[in-house]
């Protein structure tokens, strides 16, 4: 047996060495990972083959997006099967069919908003869909703010400026809905979840947590909400545990369920460098895309690549 993480309904183990890549090839980093219906798991790496396809198994399947991404930042599965990556160095979200055919693109590829202006896009960074199909972009790195579209691409509103009051964002990281329409961002910086209707009205937030980083909402029969966290990110507190890189399971009302990693990062089995994203598959099991060369790879000396993809196995 691998190592374990979790306890209890939430127990998992690590499934060492899942997505084995052609000879040669690289992830560089994985910086999102989604899942469709049949459970093949989409990569999306800061690599030379931006999107990388295995099945459930972590066979290799397919690559594409050769040449046509700056820097993966997001990916969220659509409705009638498609994918959209959200490119954070172009600062576009591309509506993608499963085999990388185009289909959408959102923002103007590499002209980026003024910063800090609230128009799309500055670095954008996730998207997130309404019940109806309507598209939510969380505006990212260099803006504050929350874009709505129609399922065609044409925008409808935006809210959001910076700050630390409600409504009000620092790193507008990741972005999710449930299924009843309510929208989830993470705060980055502010170190919070905050909730808003459909309109955008703010709801309540969630502060529990440090540095919220991934987000996936699993909407079946019992609703969750699943967060990676970074961890300490200054000299300061950098060797302070408990503080993550770690996964936590919330419910509806933001309650920590469990913690799954160590009180400290790091490459061992059971422990996390920066899960920056996660999806699950129709087992349970999660997928955790990790930026350990931003966070820690070239920091190195000599630099170098270290592990940024994981796979857990529900066993609970």
């Amino acid at each position: 047996m691998g190592a374990m993480m979790g306890s209890g309904e939430y127990l998992y183990e690590v499934a060492e060495g899942w997505g084995k890549l052609p000879d040669g090839w690289s992830y560089r980093e994985a910086a999102a990972v989604g899942v469709d219906r049949k459970d093949q798991v989409y990569v999306f790496t800061r690599g030379a083959h931006p999107v990388i396809v295995f099945d459930s198994e972590g066979n290799f399947l397919r690559s594409w997006g050769e040449g046509l991404f700056k820097r993966a930042h997001g990916i969220t599965m659509g409705p009638d099967d498609t994918i959209y990556l959200t490119d954070d160095g172009d600062h576009t979200v591309r509506k993608c069919t499963l085999g990388g055919k185009v289909l959408l693109t959102l923002g103007i590829s590499g002209k980026p908003a003024p910063f800090q202006s609230g128009e799309p896009f500055n670095r954008c960074t996730h998207v997130a869909f309404s019940p109806k199909g309507e598209i939510y972009v969380s505006d990212g790195y260099g803006n504050s703010r929350v874009h709505k579209y129609t399922p065609d691409g044409k925008l409808m509103f935006s809210w959001g400026e910076p700050g630390t009051d409600s409504g009000q964002f620092n790193i507008v990281h990741n972005i999710c809905t449930d299924k009843n329409g309510y929208v989830y961002v993470a705060d980055r910086e502010n170190h919070r979840i905050q909730v808003f209707d459909p309109s955008g009205r703010f709801e309540t937030q969630w502060h529990n947590m440090h540095r919220p980083c991934a987000l996936y909402m699993h909407t079946g029969p019992i609703p969750l909400c699943y967060l990676g966290e970074l961890g300490p990110g200054l000299p300061v507190n950098k060797d302070i545990p408990n503080l993550g890189p770690r996964l936590s399971i919330l419910d509806m009302a933001g309650k920590v369920l469990a913690r799954l990693g160590d009180i400290r990062g790091g490459e061992a089995l059971g422990q996390f460098i920066a899960p920056h994203g996660l999806a699950l598959d129709s087992k349970g099991n999660i997928y955790v895309g990790e930026v350990s060369w931003t966070i820690m790879g070239q920091r190195l000396d000599p630099p170098r690549e270290l592990r940024t993809l994981q796979k857990l196995v529900k066993r609970a």
